[in-house]
C-alpha cells in the first residue's frame, strides 16, 4: 500500500481525465470508483473519486467542483530515455487542447502540468565540465519540447 497518494481536484471532468491518462500510460488502470449519491452537490451516479495507477504511481481523481484548479506549482515529471518516448508523451499530453511551455513543460487539456524530460538532459546538465553544462542549459532555454539531438550538439560545442 502506498503511504502518500496525490489527489487531483477536477471541477467535473475526473472521469474524462482518468480515461485520457489511461490511453496515454499503457500500464494505467482504474482501481476503484466512488460515485455521488442522492442529494449530493453533483448529480447522482456522477463520479466522486476514481483511484487509479499510472506509471506505477497511485492517484485519486476527485470531482470537487470549481473551487480549485491546477497550477504549475505542482507538476509531474516523465523520465524519458529516447526522443521517440519524449515525442510520444509530448504529443499525447498536448492532444485536445494542451499548451506547450518552455524547457520541457506543458499543460494538458485539464490544466495539469507535466515535464517531459529526457535522461540526456539531466546527464548533460550535471556534467563536471561547467562549459558543457552551460551550453546545454542555454540550448534547453530555447526549446519547448526537448530535442535530444540539439542537446547533444550543444554538449559537443557544435
Amino acid at each position: 500500500m502506498q503511504k502518500i497518494t496525490p489527489t487531483l481536484w477536477f471541477d467535473h471532468q475526473a472521469e474524462d481525465a482518468v480515461n485520457f491518462y489511461l490511453d496515454i500510460f499503457k500500464d494505467a488502470k482504474i482501481l476503484d470508483v466512488v460515485r455521488y449519491g442522492e442529494g449530493a452537490p453533483l448529480p447522482k451516479d456522477t463520479v466522486l473519486t476514481i483511484k487509479f495507477t499510472m506509471a506505477g504511481q497511485e492517484f485519486v481523481a476527485l470531482n470537487g467542483g470549481p473551487v480549485y484548479s491546477f497550477t504549475p506549482a505542482v507538476s509531474f515529471v516523465i523520465d524519458c530515455e529516447t526522443q521517440e518516448e519524449v515525442d510520444y508523451y509530448w504529443d499525447k499530453l498536448l492532444a485536445g487542447g494542451g499548451q506547450e511551455s518552455q524547457c520541457a513543460w506543458l499543460t494538458d487539456k485539464y490544466g495539469l502540468s507535466w515535464q517531459v524530460v529526457p535522461q540526456a538532459l539531466i546527464r548533460y546538465l550535471g556534467d563536471a565540465d561547467p562549459a558543457k553544462a552551460r551550453r546545454v542549459m542555454m540550448a534547453m532555454f530555447q526549446m519547448k519540447k526537448i530535442i535530444i539531438a540539439d542537446l547533444e550538439k550543444a554538449y559537443a560545442g557544435s
